[in-house]
Parts: C-alpha cells; structure tokens; sequence
C-alpha cells in the first residue's frame, strides 16, 4: 500500500468558520459579547444544561467551578489517576489537594469499586467529617473524568458522594461533549461538568472551554468570577452608562472567550451531531476489523446504555499478546511500535499520562508507580490510533495494516 501521512487529528472547518470569524472582525465586538453568549446557549441546550459559561480553555472552567464550589486550602479534592494533567492542577490551583485514585483499564475511568477501601485507608470520621490520617485535611469532593469520550460511571460516584458526607462533585468532561448515559448527557447527572474546544475535541475554537450548570446562582458565580469578578459585565456596560467602571468585591480571574471564538464555535455546533455520526462510524469500522488484524490490542470497551463519542480512540497493548510477562515490557514494546509506525507516517500517542508518575504529584505527595497499578498500565500500554471526520477508508486500512505488519516484524525478531 502506498505511504501515506495520517494525523491523530484533524479538526473539522469549512468556510462556515471562516465566514463566521470574519463576520466577528467586522463587526468590531471581537472580545467577549453576544457571540459568546450564542455559543454559550448553543452548547447548554445541546447537553441538556441550563446554563453555559465559555472560558478560555476546559483548565479555567474547571477552576472557576472549583472555586466557586469553595475548594481550597485544608481540603482534599479525588482525582483519577489516569487523566490529563490540567485535571489534578485545577484542584491544587484552589490549594486543596488533589488526592489520586486508580482507574478501570477497561474503561479508563475511575474505579468506583475502590472507593470505600480508599477513603477507609486514608481517612477517619471525625465531628462529622472524612479527614485524612495524614495531613488533617478533610474530604470534601471528587472529579470524575469522562475519559476519551465515555462517560465514567456518574450515578455511582454520586451515591459514593452522598454516601460519604455530600462531597461536591464536577465532572472533568474536555473529551465528552455529547457522551450519554442512556438519554442522559454529561453535565446532567446533577454535577457541573466543564467541556473542551482545543483543537482535538470533536469540535473547536482552537482554544476554549465552558462550564455547563444547572444551578442558576452557581453559574452566576461563575460568570462573575470568569470577568476579574466585575459587578458589572461587558456587555451591560455597553448597554449603557458604561463609563464608570465595575466595582470588584472579590478575587476573580480573566478567562474570557473572544467573540471571535464564539463565532467560530457557533458555526462548529452545526456540525456536531454530524461530527459525533461520522466519528462512531469509524470508530466501529476498527472494532470490526482490528481484533482479527491486530490481535495485539484491546479495542475500546463500551458498557451497555453508554454513547461513547471517540474523543480519542484509545487501545491497550495486551502484554501477553505480544510475548512480555510485565507491563514494563510492554511499554517497551508500545513506544518502539509507535516509534516504527511515526516512520510509517502515521501519528500515534500514548492516551494520556498516569498523574501519580509525573514529577509534581511524586515530588509533592511522594507517590510510587505501583501505588496505583490501574493508572500505571493505562499509562505505559494505552495506543491511541487516527481518527477524525475527514479520515477515509483507505487512510484507516493503511492505519490497520502498518500496525500490523510493524507488530509481527517485531515480535518475529524477538
């Protein structure tokens, strides 16, 4: 087959974006204002959220929702393992600490199942709360992470939060717009969620975010704090007497999305549903032909009701598969078959990082790697393969057939 260059990612733009973008330059209004407050709608409605607040990126939202909600300082905040960095350090920008929990490697998300094992190792109740043996701190909320798509099992960490003194809960959905639970979007599960724009999620202002939330005066907190938490927007100043400026009554952030990229954001919400359709499409297309191709990997799992919505399609090296007894064998054996098929032309990446192996949260907390052995094999044996709109069949079939003829050259050498 022909070489071909492949990308992980492409976005999906036409000259909609393009019109749209300048159509917000000549109009004059290109930082926040009713472009924005369109996106934000847009994007509220489609979920099924009362309320949308665009940021600069999914990183500001979730730390707006952190700080609005009260986490700081004395308080402990669990994390997935198994996540983008920006999840953890959202927590520990507020100065509580995010506490890392293990992950399902089926499923990449949290593991619920450990939870109370967790909290039982860590914590003792006290006058009412979960504080931690160690540091005193009290256990106050959780951040389960919809990873590459697929929603973590949301009713159950609710009941797990209930359960266990009313721990405020946000949803970590950068990779999920659109992801369900049987009719249920993320976001409207009663959590707040922040959702993603970067340029490979389903759909983009190059950069962006937005917190999405059912709670009126949690969103108007939200608003306020995203504008340096002026008294007074904008966009009511433009309304008129805007000449005197806002009083400032508490601590707030400058995380505003320009209306140039609610424009572009806009015109992209047009596309999703069609942008989620064709990304399924493809995405089943390698359930079908990978495990008889390339038996090395494990395709991604889908529990029952769940829409999945191929933020990233994401597979697991199967160690035994491929001849290694450990996993650090197979993460020998992962990044050299990334390395041969990068030479092959096509893009891969390991699917995110185990947080609790970063030098931070190592150096801060003094994590080992077996300490969370779920996170840990994610880390070194995840293999995210090309997906996006764009991608044709014959793209695909030379993605399947490289992974293959690279993985049987290599474990014919061994």
């Amino acid at each position: 087959m022909t070489y071909r260059k492949v990308p992980i990612m492409k976005p999906y733009f036409d000259e909609e974006e393009a019109k749209a973008a300048a159509e917000a330059l000549a109009s004059g209004w290109v930082a926040q204002g009713p472009r924005v407050a369109e996106f934000e709608k847009a994007v509220a409605a489609h979920e099924g959220c009362a309320f949308g607040v665009a940021t600069t990126n999914c990183t500001t939202a979730l730390h707006l929702l952190m700080v609005a909600m009260g986490f700081g300082p004395g308080q402990d905040v669990i994390v997935p393992s198994f996540t983008f960095v920006a999840t953890g350090n959202a927590v520990e920008y507020t100065g509580a600490a995010a506490v890392l929990a293990d992950v399902d490697p089926v499923t990449f998300n949290i593991n619920v199942s450990l939870l109370d094992d967790f909290v039982a190792e860590r914590y003792a109740f006290r006058d009412g709360k979960w504080i931690n043996k160690k540091t005193g701190n009290r256990l106050s909320g959780i951040v389960p992470v919809n990873e590459f798509g697929l929603c973590a099992d949301i009713p159950a960490v609710n009941d797990f939060a209930k359960r266990y003194g009313g721990l405020k809960v946000i949803e970590d959905s950068a990779c999920a717009l659109g992801a369900k639970i049987g009719d249920t979007h993320q976001g409207g599960f009663g959590n707040p969620s922040a959702v993603s724009f970067h340029p490979r999620k389903s759909i983009s202002t190059g950069e962006g975010g937005m917190a999405l939330i059912n709670d009126p005066e949690l969103a108007e907190h939200v608003r306020i704090l995203r504008s340096h938490a002026a008294s007074v927007s904008e966009v009511q100043r433009n309304a008129g007497k805007g000449y005197l400026l806002p009083e400032y009554n508490e601590l707030g952030f400058n995380y505003r999305m320009t209306d140039i990229q609610g424009a572009i954001g806009c015109a992209q919400m047009k596309k999703l549903d069609f942008i989620a359709a064709r990304r399924a499409e493809l995405a089943h297309r390698y359930d079908r032909l990978l495990p008889d191709a390339v038996p090395w990997v494990r395709t991604p799992f889908v529990p029952e009701g769940y829409t999945h919505i191929y933020q990233t399609y994401c597979t697991m090296v199967i160690p035994e598969a491929v001849k290694c007894k450990t996993v650090d064998e197979a993460n020998a054996f992962r990044n050299e078959w990334m390395d041969r098929l990068e030479q092959a032309g096509i893009a891969t990446r390991q699917g995110t990082h185990a947080l609790h192996t970063l030098g931070y949260y190592v150096n801060k907390y003094g994590y080992r790697h077996e300490d969370l052995p779920g996170a840990y094999a994610c880390d070194r044996l995840s293999l995210a393969i090309p997906l996006y709109v764009e991608m044709t069949e014959e793209d695909q079939d030379y993605v399947i057939e490289q992974m293959a003829e690279i993985a049987a050259d290599m474990l014919k050498n061994e």
